[in-house]
C-alpha cells in the first residue's frame, strides 16, 4: 500500500500530461469542427488514442510491484514469497527458488500478454496476429 501511495504523484502527473499532449492534436480539432459532442470526442477519440501510453505503464509497473514486496517482506519480516525466497536462499532450498524464478517469468509473460491484447482492445487499429 506504500508502494501505491508513493507512486501515485509521478503517476498522475504522467497521465495528466498525455491527456493534455492529445487534446492539441488536430484529429480532435476536426471532430470539434464535424460538430461531434463533447463526450463522443472525449470518449471515443481522445481516451482510446491516450490509453496506449498509460496501458504500457501499468504493464510495465504490474510486475515489479510483486518483486517489490521481496524488499519490503524482508524488510519487515512479514510473512509471504518475499519472506519465503530470501529464506529459501539463506537455506539453500533451490526447488523452491526454482519454482520462484518460474511464477515471477510466468507472471512477466502473462502481464505483457495481457498489455498486448488490451492494445488491440483500446484501439482497433492495432491487430494481433
Amino acid at each position: 500500500m506504500i508502494g501505491i501511495l508513493c507512486g501515485l504523484g509521478g503517476g498522475v502527473r504522467f497521465y495528466r500530461s498525455v491527456f493534455v499532449n492529445e487534446l492539441g492534436k488536430e484529429y480532435l480539432r476536426t471532430a470539434r469542427a464535424k460538430g461531434c459532442a463533447p463526450a463522443s470526442i472525449y470518449g471515443k477519440h481522445l481516451l482510446r488514442n491516450a490509453m496506449i501510453p498509460i496501458i504500457t505503464r501499468a504493464g510495465s509497473v504490474l510486475p515489479f510491484l510483486f518483486t517489490g514486496s521481496l524488499l519490503l517482506e524482508s524488510f519487515f519480516g512479514i510473512p509471504g514469497l518475499g519472506y519465503a525466497g530470501l529464506d529459501a536462499l539463506y537455506n539453500g532450498d533451490l526447488q523452491l527458488l526454482k519454482a520462484l524464478v518460474v511464477v515471477s517469468a510466468l507472471l512477466f509473460v502473462v502481464i505483457n500478454l495481457a498489455t498486448d491484447i488490451a492494445y488491440a482492445w483500446v484501439d482497433p487499429r492495432i491487430r494481433l496476429t
